[in-house]
């Protein structure tokens, strides 16, 4: 027995008030896979997806900006001038 005809089988043995709710699950299910290829996105196991993001994120080389470093060195040049010891 397939695969289909085994949901099949269950569909036959769900009561009438159920049904309505497995069309719409389905409908559900036929309209990500649509957005899915109409947008190319590749049906990639959502871990495997998570990984390549922070692998990339790691990869990042993070440098402040000029003003952020002159910023922070005027700030702790300003609590030296007031006796605190960083």
């Amino acid at each position: 027995m397939t695969i289909r005809e085994t949901v099949i089988s269950k569909l036959h043995q769900l009561p009438e008030s159920l049904i309505q709710e497995v069309s719409d699950f389905i409908d559900f299910i036929a309209h990500n896979y649509q957005s899915k290829i109409i947008h190319g996105q590749p049906e990639t196991p959502l871990g495997e997806t998570w990984s390549q993001w922070f692998k990339a994120v790691d990869d990042l080389v993070v440098t402040p900006s000029e003003p952020e470093i002159t910023y922070l060195q005027l700030l702790l040049n300003k609590y030296r001038q007031q006796g605190l010891d960083l």
